[in-house]
């Protein structure tokens, strides 16, 4: 049905309409854009959303908006740091896709077993639902770019 609909063959009725909003954790209104207007966003850099763990800082540089399905973070990397740790579960949901691109320093990702050497101003796009964690294995500060687009259910 959702096919159908894309190529314009067929006009959902309300309930096929609210069955495919919900496929998608929106409510029919959010599917229709009939409870907002057209808006934008700004989000300061003071406003940012910050977490912190050893020697590894993640700021959001999105704002939470209803039904939205990527992310938008900067993570900064201390000499000798990890995202996480070996074996540690994926934090992404099924389908989830990440690009990430190196800003300043040098970074390993470790995804599937192998390692992949990143230097400022590479980019590498992976399977975010996959386990991964990136390393850094310099002697100098590492920042990048996150974008983390989530998997449909």
């Amino acid at each position: 049905m959702l096919s159908q609909v894309e190529r314009g063959e067929t006009s959902p009725s309300l309930d096929i309409a609210a069955r495919i909003a919900s496929g998608f954790d929106l409510t029919l209104s959010q599917l229709l854009r009939l409870d907002e207007e057209p808006h934008v966003v700004v989000v300061r850099e003071r406003d940012r959303r910050s977490t912190a763990r050893t020697g590894h800082t993640i700021e959001e540089l999105t704002p939470p908006l209803p039904g939205q399905r990527h992310a938008v973070t900067e993570h900064v990397l201390k000499p000798g740091a990890a995202t996480a740790r070996p074996g540690d579960p994926p934090l992404h949901e099924p389908g989830s896709r990440e690009t990430v691109v190196v800003q300043q320093g040098s970074l390993v990702l470790v995804h599937g077993g192998e390692r992949y050497e990143l230097r400022a101003g590479d980019a590498v796009t992976f399977d975010a639902d996959l386990p991964h964690h990136f390393e850094n294995m310099g002697k100098k500060e590492t920042t990048f770019m996150a974008i983390t687009t989530a998997g449909l259910r």
